[in-house]
């Protein structure tokens, strides 16, 4: 698996620096405690910690808290006890004693560090940073995290969103810009057997989406013309035009017509045989289905036919659909396809109309493809994923997915395994 380089279009600047965050009402040189617990995960621990800290009358500030393996891992900062002006046995030795007291009655371990103030603001420049690993090891995590730092860039948070069908995990990063970070990780990426996606962070990453994608070897494992070329007995002859479009001596909508040529006189009782010959790509369904259920607006557009694209509109229930259409007389395919052609740019025209008709804005839009055929559409779009992609696309596409299981695209919309078992709950 490799990551792609991020799109050689310009990248959208930066949004200004915000103001720097102001201190939380204790102020920066009020005294805090950050106690740390640490131990055998079980009910009631969260709550036991507090009722003990609340009998010394401190405020909350922060809390964090994981579980990883039955292990837990519980920090929370407050402030300390005013203990002058406090009843006898409020001082900060006497909550020092109790919290060790009470975590050792559970068999865990305590530690509480003194300081000052909240935690320092967030460096500018948030991220996302979503690594996908099949497996995910720990020296490409490594590496991951070292160009992190390279760039400037500050680890704030990593969880995990899924464990199968890959490992993905999440960094919160700040500190560094979101496209110098995207190029850094892209280059490291590549030579380490991950895919990495990097997107800015803010709340546009939670607002509704629309997602479209190419059909022949991304929804799909086939190739639809080569399905009707198969009972057309012509199977050579299109992979020879194919290949001469592979090496630029033909473009798209010349090879496209020379190729549906060769299917005249082919009786139209052959698009039912098709349509039930098409595979869906591994987790296309879950993909799908997932999307609709949180809300998305999901279409395809394809350089394929519409005989085709029209039964999965249909069977997968999305909302957009667009394809060649293959012309039919008497009953027979004419070897011609009537309408507009959908090429390289028609695809691109295509996600703009399937954006305003959704009101979804172009940045709020995902497209995935496979094709130098997809590449207008993927750096139209506002995310653009190569998924299984030729060099050429992985190199000029936001982000690659390398793994054959097209529902991994959600993790790199922040959307954990979880939540897609959790819509998987839903009833329709």
């Amino acid at each position: 698996m490799s990551a792609s380089q991020p799109p050689q279009s310009s990248p959208s600047p930066e949004p200004p620096e915000p103001p720097e965050a102001p201190e939380s009402r204790q102020g920066a040189d009020t005294p805090t405690l950050l106690v740390k617990i640490f131990g055998k995960d079980r009910p009631g621990i969260t709550a036991g910690l507090f009722d003990t800290l609340a009998a010394y009358a401190v405020d909350v500030i922060d809390i964090e808290q994981v579980v990883t393996r039955g292990r837990i891992v519980l920090c929370a900062l407050v402030t300390a006890p005013t203990g002058g002006t406090a009843a006898a046995g409020t001082t900060e030795g006497d909550l020092r004693a109790t919290v060790h007291s009470w975590a050792e009655s559970l068999k865990l371990q305590a530690e509480i560090i003194s300081g000052t103030g909240d935690n320092r603001p967030r460096g500018y420049g948030r991220s996302h940073v979503t690594v996908l690993g099949h497996p995910l090891t720990a020296e490409s995590t490594a590496a991951i995290a070292a160009t992190i730092t390279s760039t400037g860039g500050n680890i704030d948070r990593i969880f995990r969103l899924a464990k199968y069908p890959v490992t993905a995990v999440e960094f919160a990063v700040s500190g560094t810009a979101t496209a110098q970070l995207r190029t850094a990780l892209a280059t490291e990426a590549a030579g380490i057997g991950v895919d990495v996606a990097v997107v800015s962070a803010g709340l546009s990453r939670r607002a509704q989406r629309l997602v479209v994608m190419d059909v022949d070897s991304t929804l799909i494992q086939d190739e639809v013309i080569e399905l009707f070329a198969a009972h057309a007995g012509c199977e050579d002859k299109v992979a020879e035009v194919t290949a001469q479009a592979m090496r630029g001596e033909l473009d798209f909508e010349q090879s496209l017509h020379a190729r549906v040529a060769l299917l005249a006189g082919l009786d139209v009782s052959v698009v039912d045989k098709v349509r039930a010959e098409v595979r869906l790509t591994p987790g296309a369904r879950t993909l799908i289905r997932t999307l609709k259920r949180l809300g998305y607006q999901v279409g395809v557009v394809s350089g394929g036919f519409t005989q085709v694209t029209d039964d999965l509109k249909e069977r997968l229930g999305l909302d957009f659909a667009s394809a060649n259409t293959l012309e039919v007389v008497d009953g027979k395919l004419t070897g011609r396809v009537v309408g507009d052609i959908v090429d390289r740019a028609g695809k691109a025209r295509l996600l703009r109309s399937f954006a305003e008709q959704a009101g979804v804005p172009l940045a709020q839009t995902v497209a995935i493809g496979d094709g130098a055929n997809d590449l207008d559409m993927l750096n139209t779009a506002g995310l653009g994923v190569a998924f299984n992609a030729k060099p050429v696309v992985r190199e000029a596409a936001h982000t690659a997915v390398n793994v054959p299981f097209l529902d991994t695209v959600l993790y790199l919309l922040g959307i954990t395994r979880e939540e897609v078992e959790a819509a998987d709950g839903l009833v329709d």
